[in-house]
């Protein structure tokens, strides 16, 4: 289960997300999820590793303190986590579906807990160059008392969509002395 905000971006991306199973950015308008737009943010993709900060809400630079258009996204990321991040990254172009990320925003003296959406989207028409995403805290944003986010830990990314839902494994049993699955 995601936080009720983080689901209700998933849901726009899904509502948008038409034929192609992938939304267009021309198709998203942020006055459909004003309430959400001070933690969402807008990734580009220039190569598979580099994800620059293209837009990002107000909740977002407050948060870190600083305007982060232009920086690599994974930069924010502890080493760990980055290949584990971007693993998700591409795996989302491909099929394409949201990933949430669950993380440990640290600053100098506290920790929040935020969950993080990515959800790819194309700049034209079935290039997914783009990700939609959601800063979502799910620990009090008090608790770093207005010092700044200093890195993202990973602890955990998952996939959003049936690709990732659990699927029933072949086992094997035996019938008439045989192995069968």
């Amino acid at each position: 289960m995601f936080h009720s905000n983080t689901q209700q971006m998933i849901d726009y991306w899904r509502s948008k997300s038409g034929v192609s199973g992938l939304p267009v950015r021309a198709d998203l308008d942020p006055t459909e999820f004003a309430k959400l737009a001070p933690q969402a943010f807008m990734l580009g993709r220039e190569a598979s590793g580099m994800y620059p900060v293209r837009l990002s809400g107000g909740l977002v630079s407050e948060l870190h303190q600083r305007d982060l258009r232009g920086r690599n996204f994974l930069t924010l990321l502890d080493p760990l986590g980055r290949h584990e991040v971007q693993t998700a990254l591409e795996t989302g172009r491909r099929r394409p579906e949201p990933v949430v990320a669950r993380i440990d925003a640290l600053s100098d003296t506290a920790t929040l807990e935020l969950e993080l959406l990515f959800a790819p989207i194309a700049g034209g028409p079935r290039s997914p160059e783009r990700f939609l995403g959601l800063y979502q805290p799910i620990s009090l944003v008090a608790a770093l008392r207005d010092e700044p986010i200093r890195q993202l830990f990973v602890r955990e990314v998952q996939g959003v969509g049936p690709a990732n839902e659990e699927t029933h494994r072949l086992r094997l049993a035996t019938l008439d002395g045989r192995w069968v699955a």
